[in-house]
């Protein structure tokens, strides 16, 4: 997480602040003299999770400023937190972030039964589709000249979705995630 510095004042106490945070994180100094806009923008393109920002304010009042990328909130820290605030923090937004990446994944899944089935639900948006496959190569090959998708894998834990292959109908050995690759 980068340390955004305000002003050369606050350089030295920035390095400080590293030092301590990279016990705990990963931690980096932006020390340039681009605006601050500049800097935030930065570590947003970069995926930067948790951002510490330091000015000469925050230091008469003993502080620090975290914004956090997943939600844009900005919340004061005092120094005597900061590791503690910082750790909870990245924990939150990584739970946040599983959480919500798993919820798409659940809401772009669909299960299909026929080949009709993947083309509907191809064609109605961008999905991740659980279907039944016996497991001939034939099959993988007209589902793909069909529907455009391909096999994208076979995971670990099966779950039945029916018990016959999407395309032929003969008994199936596999539960496949087909999709589009886009």
């Amino acid at each position: 997480m980068p340390i955004a510095s305000h002003k050369e004042g606050v350089l030295d106490h920035a390095y400080e602040l590293k030092d301590r945070l990279t016990r705990i994180a990963r931690a980096d100094i932006d020390a340039s003299d681009k605006q601050p806009g500049w800097k935030f923008n930065e570590c947003e393109m970069q995926g930067i999770p948790l951002r510490v920002e330091v000015g000469p304010k925050d230091m008469e009042k003993g502080q620090v400023m975290l914004a956090r990328r997943d939600t844009g909130e900005k919340q004061a820290v005092t120094l005597k937190a900061l590791e503690q605030t910082i750790t909870a923090t990245l924990e939150d937004i990584q739970r946040t972030m599983y959480q919500k990446a798993k919820e798409r994944l659940q809401e772009k899944t669909s299960h299909a039964h026929t080949i009709e089935d993947i083309e509907q639900f191809l064609s109605q948006e961008n999905r991740l589709i659980k279907a039944m496959w016996c497991g001939d190569e034939a099959c993988e090959n007209d589902i793909k000249e069909k529907t455009g998708a391909a096999s994208r894998c076979i995971p670990f834990e099966q779950e039945a979705v029916s018990d016959t292959c999407v395309c032929c109908g003969k008994p199936a050995s596999d539960m496949v995630f087909w999709a589009k690759a886009y």
